[in-house]
């Protein structure tokens, strides 16, 4: 355990969120989605896991250490519904929900079609799978940066 930091946060999870630049995307998916294999194709080439837990408190989780990009429309998405693009189920409100507490302010979601977003997955920089048994619990987070701070190093005097 580590303080402060969100202990669904494992090893491989925070070195992929580590080693992740600006713009590169990280998938939370549920456990109906072809992990394993979209994973194989991402840049990090291996499935990640917080298992045992819904796509939202794995958001939450991810969030508390990943700023989201603020360079482009939309850096959050969710997959849509089959036949009903504009529905918003359960979990994808619950993600929103974890979003904008992430990001101190609203910040809608965009929306990726449901073969897109499987072929979006494969160029992502990492899959993480997670215990979400909801359909749709799939979702798309680019990460953004983090700005410096100012006079964080003050020269010593004398």
């Amino acid at each position: 355990m580590l303080k402060r930091l969100d202990p669904l946060l494992n090893a491989d999870v925070l070195y992929a969120l580590r080693a992740m630049g600006h713009g590169d995307e990280l998938v939370i998916v549920d456990t109906n989605f072809p992990a394993e294999s979209v994973s194989r194709q991402t840049v990090l080439g291996d499935l990640l896991r917080i298992d045992g837990v819904s796509a939202a408190r794995a958001a939450r989780a991810v969030l508390s250490v990943m700023p989201l990009d603020t360079f482009v429309d939309d850096a959050a998405m969710r997959m849509e519904i089959v036949g009903n693009p504009g529905e918003i189920p359960a979990v994808q409100a619950e993600v929103q929900a974890e979003i904008d507490r992430a990001e101190a302010k609203s910040w809608p979601m965009g929306s990726i079609e449901r073969m897109a977003f499987y072929e979006r997955a494969k160029q992502a920089y990492c899959v993480i799978a997670t215990g979400e048994t909801r359909f749709y619990g799939c979702f798309i987070f680019k990460k953004g940066v983090i700005p410096p701070k100012q006079n964080v190093l003050k020269p010593k005097k004398g």
